[in-house]
């Protein structure tokens, strides 16, 4: 297992340059916007003290059982914060929900969260959101196969809606290419840069026939529900990802147009490079990521079950 960036407790003494990095993505969002003065990092320092800890033992006891739920938790992440920001509504259930929506069908993680938040129940009931379990469970998923964590703003409260639709319209396709992704990935205020960045998430998981790219010798052997590593080492957390588009070995075309095209070519090699500088821009990035749309007040809730509202 990696060492998180925090030696001690996640917000005691001797943080890291990556802890220190995360704070300050974490001040300058909030000279920009309310919306995040919520998040610090040590939210739940008195509260229930052992919840990031409670967190990392679900998820490494689900990693046991299969190491899927690694990048399962880290694309329910993205996944959620990417429609009506980070509020754990990818989570809940109905028949119109965002986890019926086409570009959800095949997310996983769910029992993980569920498993984290009972745990959590038993110990401090009703303080731990689910949305707040998935910014660490995200963490965790980097730290458990092998890469360096970072210290987690936390305070999310959970909405109440999910609505299919706007999963749809929100979650980028694996067909997009570059001026589609830098377009969405606009509407919810990150870089060009930052979309190259989160795009490494890719170092770990795997992809479903339907996802890989047309033209893909890979394509050729698709049957039923096979899945294809998006990476040669999608068990550990490292920059191969970029080293395999550099290559042209993307699996899908959002990953290899990050190569072809001009405009991201020097970053996505840059990245190859220096695993080190990416892992950096990484943790920065998915702070800023993790503070989407996040509810305070009267607009959410901490939710009893990750599944239903209260």
């Amino acid at each position: 297992m990696a060492t998180r960036v925090a030696d001690s407790p996640p917000y005691g003494e001797g943080r890291s340059r990556l802890c220190w990095w995360a704070m300050v993505v974490v001040m300058a969002l909030q000279s920009q916007t309310g919306t995040v003065a919520a998040l610090r990092v040590g939210y739940y320092a008195l509260s229930c003290p052992n919840a990031e800890g409670i967190v990392m033992n679900a998820m490494a006891r689900a990693m046991q059982r299969d190491t899927g739920a690694a990048p399962g938790v880290l694309r329910l992440h993205f996944h959620d914060c990417f429609v009506d920001g980070c509020d754990g509504s990818v989570l809940l259930e109905g028949p119109n929900s965002e986890k019926t929506a086409a570009p959800n069908l095949n997310l996983r993680g769910f029992e993980v969260v569920d498993e984290a938040k009972a745990d959590l129940e038993a110990v401090c009931p009703g303080v731990v959101s689910c949305a707040d379990i998935l910014a660490f469970g995200a963490r965790d998923a980097v730290e458990l196969t092998g890469g360096v964590g970072w210290s987690v703003p936390a305070g999310r409260l959970d909405g109440r809606e999910s609505v299919a639709a706007r999963a749809s319209a929100d979650i980028p396709d694996p067909g997009f290419d570059v001026g589609q992704l830098n377009n969405m990935f606009a509407r919810k205020g990150l870089t060009q840069s930052d979309m190259i960045v989160l795009s490494g998430a890719h170092s770990i998981g795997r992809a479903h026939c339907v996802s890989v790219k047309s033209d893909s010798p890979l394509r050729a052997a698709c049957e039923g529900g096979r899945t294809f590593s998006l990476d040669p080492t999608p068990e550990r957390w490292d920059n191969a990802y970029y080293a395999n588009v550099v290559n042209q070995q993307g699996v899908m075309s959002s990953d290899q147009t990050l190569f072809d095209s001009s405009g991201t070519r020097p970053e996505t090699m840059l990245n190859a490079a220096l695993d080190t500088t990416w892992q950096l821009r990484f943790s920065q990035v998915i702070v800023r990521m993790g503070a989407i749309g996040v509810r305070s007040g009267p607009d959410g809730e901490v939710r009893r079950s990750c599944r239903f509202v209260n």
